[in-house]
């Protein structure tokens, strides 16, 4: 039976570590909680080199990565809500860190909380690690007593975010794939099975067909000319990311992006999900409406959405409310902007939106799949016709020489 380790507070609140025999981690976690214990971590019990420790430490980040921020928000939330202090939830979390790097982070904040700092105000000396949504929310749970409440919810928003940008990059990484195998699979041909042909053709004088002397001359390209058109591709890909770091050509990038016929409205979900799970936790937390938009508006990815958002700041400012503007712009879908409108009327502006993000959210999973099973077999058919194409031109330059013998 395999050996788990698990980390839990028992009964007087103090940190319990161990090693338990289970044929699963559910069960390790079942056993904890019955004994009265609040499982914080369960794993497989595995033996860290110190030098990966070292490593991470000296040559990693000084930030703390989005997975990381979101498991130790997490931890946190669990360990107030158990009853803990802040400085003891602190030390818990330093603890269990799991490298240096993170260690570090965590032991900066409850220095400068033990200094008499508060929470909000320690995490913001960290930009790096701590985001001004993630500082917000937690200045104003601390305001408002309700900091485990506060962390559970960002903690909330954290997992879905990931969740959504982890379904859009694991669902790419096959069709990525397909794509750069059958782009090696055509210039493996072009430039290694086509030319031994040429000889015999050459040798026999045989006028070779159109698409012969095309693909002839595409494979001599490729094969003189493949990695200057690699570093030309390269360079121009820099050159179109740095002018897109200008506001005015991501603008107008970004709104050609939503008016794409397929991945537009793709697009249009993934924002509508952004902007409403953020506005929502936002909203739901007490911050107030036209403080939560302009900290939305920085969670977008899109520039068009992004300004959309900033108008629609403006006009709740004069009193004109959220969704009317929202829908002028047309950037966000029509079922937005109805939840929105039907929470400013029920006054349930956060929970609507919360709402209209789990739609949206799921609406992407939806539309993600839907994508994935238009690309692959495109790019199966395109690949089937170029090794078709191929083989048929090197038949073509066959049946000529055939009719040369005869």
């Amino acid at each position: 039976m395999p050996a788990f380790h698990y980390t839990a507070i028992d009964k007087t609140g103090q940190v319990a570590r161990g090693v338990m025999d289970a044929a699963s981690e559910a069960e390790v976690i079942a056993h904890l909680q019955r004994l009265g214990q609040v499982p914080m971590r369960a794993g497989p019990a595995t033996r860290r080199a110190p030098v990966l420790d070292l490593l991470n430490r000296e040559l990693g980040r000084k930030a703390l990565s989005k997975g990381e921020l979101t498991e130790v928000t997490r931890e946190l939330a669990v360990m107030l809500a158990a009853g803990q202090d802040l400085d003891r939830a602190l030390r818990f979390l330093c603890e269990i860190a799991p490298n240096g790097r993170v260690r570090g982070v965590l032991e900066q904040l409850r220095d400068r909380v033990r200094d008499g700092s508060a929470l909000a105000s320690a995490m913001q000396a960290q930009p790096g690690s701590f985001p001004r949504l993630y500082v917000g929310l937690v200045r104003a749970g601390e305001a408002g007593g309700t900091l485990a409440e506060t962390l559970d919810r960002m903690a909330t928003l954290l997992e879905r975010q990931r969740s959504l940008a982890a379904t859009v990059r694991s669902a790419m990484i096959y069709p990525s794939l397909l794509t750069v195998v059958a782009l090696g699979s055509i210039a493996l041909l072009l430039t290694t099975v086509l030319p031994q042909f040429v000889p015999l053709f050459e040798q026999n004088g045989v006028a070779l067909p159109g698409p012969t002397r095309l693909l002839i001359g595409s494979g001599d390209a490729i094969s003189n000319y493949g990695l200057y058109g690699l570093a030309a591709l390269a360079a121009l890909v820099l050159a179109a990311r740095e002018l897109l770091r200008r506001p005015g050509p991501r603008l107008l990038a970004d709104r050609f992006v939503l008016r794409l016929p397929v991945l537009g409205a793709l697009a249009r979900e993934v924002e509508a999900a952004r902007f409403s799970r953020t506005l929502g936790t936002l909203i739901v937390n007490g911050v107030p409406l036209i403080a939560a938009l302009g900290v939305v508006r920085e969670a977008l990815g899109n520039r068009a959405a992004a300004a959309a958002v900033d108008e629609a700041a403006l006009s709740a400012k004069g009193g004109a409310g959220l969704a009317r503007p929202l829908a002028e712009r047309g950037v966000f879908p029509l079922r937005t902007i109805y939840l929105l409108r039907l929470g400013e009327e029920t006054a349930q502006l956060g929970p609507m939106a919360l709402r209209a993000a789990e739609i949206h959210e799921e609406k992407t999973r939806i539309g993600v799949q839907r994508l994935i099973s238009i690309l692959v077999p495109a790019i199966t058919i395109v690949m089937g016709a170029a090794v078709a194409f191929i083989v048929a031109s090197l038949l073509l330059a066959m049946l000529s020489l055939n009719q040369l013998v005869t």
